[in-house]
């Protein structure tokens, strides 16, 4: 057992991704230097440094996917790939001096708040004991793996292993390879392994949309305006946000037709009839998560590559048993099932005032005011909380950060030892975000399992249903008497 060991923060942060990174950089730009970044990984980036697997990209384009505050302006193409990513995050956190700051290989096992101290107590793999004063989680959406509940899974007797931990030992040339999971990280590695394998069966319950993406890379004249020019970056940016700020509000009914036959016309490119029949997804754009590939599409014209549509019955020692019976002997299994995207900090330990259990008070599903504070957890914040994915993550970061540090202001100013959002405020705010969820239509239709969008109750827990603009409006009202407040003797 590790020896126990205790210390004392002002602020803790729970990862060390894009999030973490923000949310240090703006306390460094505060003249806060008493806060420690717990990162379970052995290096940052989150997302960015666990999901490897190749062809790993972001499918918002860079020059918006990254920090306002350290625009790059030599992308190598417009969605940058996860090596890229990352090498500009590292960048980031030695720029802003945040390494320092950061404990890698510790993972939070619980955080409990002491209504007596008002602090929270923060325990941690390593046996450390943490007080805080402050709770910032940047744990997200992807953090947790979602392994399908199918039998048999352990009885295989090849490799296998899932997308986001990649296994770069295992050589897959001239292997038979099932993949288990046709979406947004399949649509990104299938392509890139399909002419390295000897056969390729995918094995897929739902056809979804896969539109095209534009990803040529940027010219080295491009490259050398962007350097000479770089207000050209920041127009680029400008361009990119409205484009997005009116997508993924889901509501533009013009917009969504014009992007599903963009995809019809891309499936086009399958020759086989019955293998682009069983590709054209039955459901309307957006009621499962988009996807975007230039690639994804042709690799079903190679003579070894076998989409199969029957659902799977188990797993064997030899392979995968479909429902009607057949089995698909393979060599190795790779399971891009996803993430439990919907429990957000619930899938730790967390216990607020009264001692009463974070799994308890979202019982009905992740909820919280703003997507940022959630009533009954003082002093605790949350960086891509319920209900805050939208376009650019990053820029909906950069928001809640914001947020955030004028409530640490606030503490600061007015001698605030604890602020917790009033359960009514968080439950008007809750209720009427469901109603207007409710008027998103391609969200109530039905498409299969979309566990990415809702939480067991059926609850949409992961979508902003409006624009990044009316994010920006409501996180920067006044809204002082949304907060009960514990003030210094």
């Amino acid at each position: 057992m590790s020896q126990q060991r205790r210390s004392q923060h002002r602020f803790v942060i729970i990862g060390a991704g894009s999030g973490g990174l923000c949310m240090g950089i703006h306390l460094k730009k505060a003249g806060i230097e008493d806060f420690v970044i717990l990162e379970k990984g052995e290096g940052l980036g989150g997302t960015w440094w666990h999901n490897t697997y190749p062809g790993a990209e972001c499918d918002v384009q860079s020059h918006l996917y990254s920090y306002s505050f350290e625009q790059k302006t030599d992308w190598s193409r417009p969605f940058a790939g996860q090596a890229e990513i990352l090498a500009y995050l590292n960048h980031c956190a030695d720029k802003y001096d945040i390494r320092r700051h950061i404990q890698f290989q510790t993972t939070v096992t619980s955080a409990h708040w002491r209504d007596d101290h008002a602090r929270w107590q923060v325990t941690t793999n390593t046996g450390e004991e943490i007080e805080a004063h402050v709770v910032v989680s940047a744990l997200g959406m992807f953090n947790n793996l979602v392994w399908p509940k199918i039998p048999g899974i352990h009885d295989f007797k090849g490799t296998y292993f899932h997308s986001a931990r990649w296994n770069h030992q295992h050589d897959l040339r001239g292997e038979r390879v099932g993949v288990i999971g046709i979406a947004a990280s399949a649509i990104q590695f299938v392509p890139e392994i399909a002419d390295k394998v000897g056969q390729l069966h995918l094995f897929q319950r739902t056809a979804n949309w896969v539109v095209p993406k534009g990803n040529t890379p940027y010219t080295a004249e491009d490259l050398a305006t962007f350097r000479a020019h770089p207000e050209l970056v920041s127009k680029s940016r400008e361009d990119i946000y409205r484009n997005w700020n009116t997508l993924c509000t889901f509501q533009d009914k013009k917009v969504l037709s014009e992007i599903e036959q963009a995809g019809l016309e891309r499936l086009a490119v399958v020759k086989d009839p019955e293998v682009r029949r069983k590709l054209t997804p039955t459901h309307p754009f957006g009621c499962k998560r988009p996807l975007f590939s230039d690639v994804y599409y042709p690799v079903f014209n190679r003579d070894n590559v076998h989409l199969i549509t029957e659902g799977i019955e188990k797993v064997t020692a030899k392979g995968v048993v479909t429902v009607d019976g057949k089995l698909h002997e393979v060599d190795t299994i790779i399971y891009s099932t996803g993430f439990e995207t919907t429990t957000y900090l619930a899938a730790l330990d967390v216990t607020g005032r009264g001692g009463k259990p974070l799994k308890e008070a979202w019982s009905d599903g992740a909820q919280a005011y703003l997507g940022i504070t959630t009533s009954g957890f003082p002093n605790l914040f949350m960086l891509y909380g319920p209900n805050t994915n939208q376009g650019s993550i990053i820029f909906m970061l950069e928001r809640q950060v914001e947020y955030i540090m004028r409530q640490v202001k606030r503490m600061e100013a007015e001698k605030i030892v604890w602020m917790d959002v009033r359960p009514d405020v968080m439950r008007s705010f809750n209720d009427e975000l469901q109603q207007d969820i409710s008027k998103v239509d391609v969200w109530q239709a039905q498409c299969g399992n979309d566990f990415y969008y809702r939480s067991s109750s059926g609850r949409l827990v992961t979508q902003w249903p409006h624009s990044m603009d009316a994010f920006v409006e409501r996180t920067t009202q006044a809204d002082g008497k949304a907060f009960e407040v514990g003030v210094a003797a």
